[in-house]
């Protein structure tokens, strides 16, 4: 391989290395993103879950007549 081909291949394979890397981070920070939201919609169905139990929850004082 001549000289000035390694070269362009080498300018090549660091330019799609530059590329893979901040694509990797930015896939990274996608993931820490949507494992926040994950996280949020959790506590949301719990706190929603919560709510419903406590209205099927018969008041002891409520009669119930």
């Amino acid at each position: 391989m001549p000289p000035e081909q390694s070269s362009q291949n080498n300018a090549d394979l660091l330019r799609q290395n530059d590329y893979l890397k901040l694509r990797n981070a930015q896939l990274q920070d996608d993931v820490a993103n949507l494992s926040a939201e994950n996280e949020r919609l959790r506590q949301e169905m719990e706190r929603i879950a919560g709510r419903r139990t406590a209205r099927a929850t018969p008041n002891p004082l409520g009669g119930g007549q």
